[in-house]
Formats: structure tokens, C-alpha cells, sequence
């Protein structure tokens, strides 16, 4: 297993730019050490699966206007359980058997946490999702 963890640590990306002062066992340390750098480097993946989710819904997403775009994402993420299982499949897939043992303590905690990241990171790139 430690060929695992160490291929899986060495193909993140390093986000040197977050000092992380948190307790090691923090949901915030957990966070910035493993949900950041796992959601850089899924983010291509992440983007496709929103796409496939709107084909599936009728495409229904690109007739609204901005503003209903960002809440649309949002319910998705908030009210779609099989796609938020979904997401924090891809997410948790990502973690060492060391992260994945500190996630199932805080499990609901750190779900919630992944979501909100999740959101933001559609949101803040909502240009992608634009027909070309």
C-alpha cells in the first residue's frame, strides 16, 4: 500500500500559496492538505461530470440566466444525492489510506466541507459551461 500512497501524494498538485497553520487534525488542516490539492487536480474530470449531469437533465441548464445558473449548480450539488455520491466518489478515490481513515471520523463534517469547495470551484468557473 505505500506504493499507493506514494503515487497518490506525488501527482498532486503542491499549493504552496496555502499556509496551513491548523491542527493536523482539524477539518480546516484536512481541508487545505488533501481536499485542495485533490480538487486542482480532478478539477478537468470534476467539469466533465457537470457537463454529462446537464446532458442528462434535458440540457436544462443553459436556457436559465446567470443567476439561476449558479443556483442550479448549487441544488444540484445540495439536493442530487446520487451526484453528490457521485462527487465525493471521485474525491474520496483521491485519498491515502491514511486521509481516508482521519475522513471517516469526520466524515459528515468534512462532506459538507467538500460541497461548499465544490460549488465554489463550478461557480467561480461558470464560463466553461457556456455552448461553444
Amino acid at each position: 500500500m505505500e506504493t499507493r500512497t506514494k503515487s497518490l501524494l506525488s501527482i498532486r498538485p503542491s499549493l504552496d500559496h496555502i499556509k496551513n497553520t491548523d491542527d493536523p487534525a482539524s477539518e480546516a488542516y484536512f481541508q487545505n492538505e488533501v481536499l485542495r490539492p485533490i480538487l486542482k487536480f480532478q478539477n478537468d474530470l470534476f467539469v466533465q461530470v457537470l457537463k454529462n449531469y446537464f446532458f442528462k437533465h434535458k440540457n436544462s441548464f443553459y436556457s436559465l440566466s446567470l443567476e439561476k445558473r449558479l443556483l442550479y449548480i448549487e441544488n444540484a450539488l445540495q439536493k442530487d444525492i446520487k451526484f453528490r455520491n457521485v462527487l465525493k466518489g471521485i474525491i474520496i478515490g483521491q485519498f491515502t489510506l491514511e486521509e481516508y481513515h482521519s475522513y471517516r471520523s469526520k466524515s459528515a463534517a468534512l462532506n459538507k466541507r467538500m460541497m461548499q469547495m465544490l460549488i465554489q470551484r463550478y461557480q467561480s468557473q461558470i464560463q466553461l459551461f457556456e455552448i461553444p
